[in-house]
């Protein structure tokens, strides 16, 4: 209570009010400016109209009224009155919006882009901003009117008695306090009523010179769509980099280690004669180059087996089971293939999958499915380990829960302390 009374005497003291009144005193001429304009125009476009009706009427039913009384001439008056008329939207909201940005700080929605002058009459935005600034005119006069004299009735009487001993028989003692009374409540009034006016306006604004709720929408599902084929391209444009990297690897790099792999271990089958230390150093890159060629055959599979693309994701996930130390039960029903990106991801959540199982897991098998209803691919991997398993603390989970995302997808796990762990990752068949 004390609160509430404090500010009620502290409003008229307060920024808030005096930006309030502003705005209302600065939308007073340009209200009345932009109200003038559509009446004068609108009725300078009716009258014309009206001398225009003979004219259709003999156009439409001759035998009511005579071809000859057709004026053409007053299409040359109608058409300009008409799209100016149109046009005094524009000035009139942009003067409307600095008013509120400026006075206020509200920045408004901007109305749908604008088309050509006479293809304004389509759209909704532009009746709405006519009967804006139609409203304009008439609704901030009354407020400025009403808070103006607030303002300026109430500090005058509110302070009578200071004065009212120098002007003899001004009025009796009741008569004076109750002005007084009146005064001081019209200036601690003032302030709310400047708010509750702008308040108004914003929002009288808001419904009528910014985008209708369909419009935002509208505009909204325009930019979901245009960020959604946006991350549809990234992806797709990753995957063919991926695809590219490794045709490079399997075409370049692999097959110099195959033949420098070939060529030390034919050089090793002959050392005879050869003094000790160059046949460790033969034995021993031959030895690595091996394992090089190993690790590159790893990589170039991880980032994208030549056999997805070539056979499907049935055969890239026969591969990696035959594989894994883990032995897995692999089912995979597919009634048609799905897209690449699809495949890529379901391929890597496999891999990672059976790659954590040999890792942590501590499992005796794996039950691998894939399936496709309803086109939605589902990919469940169980294992009977030990469990635990959380994606919060898992960085290869928490990559494939991100990567499966990425494609709309979802991926779960439900792993209780002592197993089993199933995951599981569905994703739209075509992305």
């Amino acid at each position: 209570m004390t609160t509430t009374i404090r500010r009620l005497f502290n409003a008229p003291w307060s920024a808030r009010p005096w930006r309030a009144t502003a705005h209302l005193a600065v939308g007073f001429p340009i209200g009345l400016v932009g109200t003038a304009g559509v009446v004068a125009l609108t009725g300078l476009t009716i009258a014309c109209a009206t001398l225009l009706g003979p004219s259709v009427l003999g156009l439409l039913v001759p035998p009511l009224e005579p071809l000859a009384t057709v004026r053409p001439w007053t299409f040359v008056l109608v058409i300009p009155l008409f799209a100016l008329l149109l046009w005094w939207t524009v000035p009139c909201t942009a003067a409307q919006r600095w008013r509120f940005a400026a006075m206020l700080g509200v920045t408004l929605p901007p109305p749908p882009k604008r088309r050509r002058l006479l293809g304004l009459a389509a759209q909704a935005a532009t009746w709405r901003q006519l009967a804006h600034h139609l409203l304009a005119g008439v609704f901030g006069t009354v407020e400025f009117v009403v808070v103006a004299a607030l303002w300026l009735v109430g500090p005058p009487l509110a302070v009578q008695p200071l004065y009212i001993w120098w002007f003899p028989g001004h009025g009796s003692t009741p008569e004076v306090l109750l002005s007084t009374v009146l005064g001081v409540v019209a200036f601690h009034l003032a302030p709310w009523v400047a708010v509750g006016f702008a308040w108004l306006d914003v929002e009288m604004a808001r419904g009528l010179l910014g985008p209708s709720r369909r419009e935002q929408l509208a505009e909204l599902s325009a930019r979901v769509q245009t960020v959604v084929d946006s991350r549809s391209e990234v992806i797709a444009s990753a995957d063919a980099e991926r695809r590219r990297i490794e045709r490079d690897l399997h075409d370049g790099a692999q097959q110099r280690l195959v033949s420098l792999a070939m060529n030390l271990g034919i050089a090793r089958l002959n050392l005879d004669g050869v003094p000790e230390p160059v046949r460790k150093a033969i034995e021993s890159a031959h030895d690595e180059a091996k394992v090089a060629l190993t690790e590159l055959r790893d990589l170039v599979r991880g980032l994208h087996p030549a056999v997805l693309d070539e056979r499907g994701l049935d055969a890239a996930l026969s591969g990696i089971s035959a594989r894994s130390p883990v032995p897995v039960t692999l089912t995979v029903d597919l009634p048609h293939r799905p897209s690449r990106t699809t495949e890529a991801v379901a391929y890597f959540v496999v891999s990672e999958a059976l790659a954590n199982v040999t890792k942590h897991a501590q499992a005796s098998r794996v039950d691998i499915r894939v399936t496709a209803r309803d086109d939605v691919l589902t990919v469940v991997v169980t294992d009977d380990g030990r469990g635990g398993a959380r994606i919060e603390g898992s960085t290869g989970l928490l990559g494939l829960m991100q990567r499966v995302g990425a494609i709309d997808g979802s991926l779960r796990v439900d792993s209780p302390t002592g197993g089993p762990t199933v995951l599981t990752a569905e994703m739209p068949c075509e992305s």
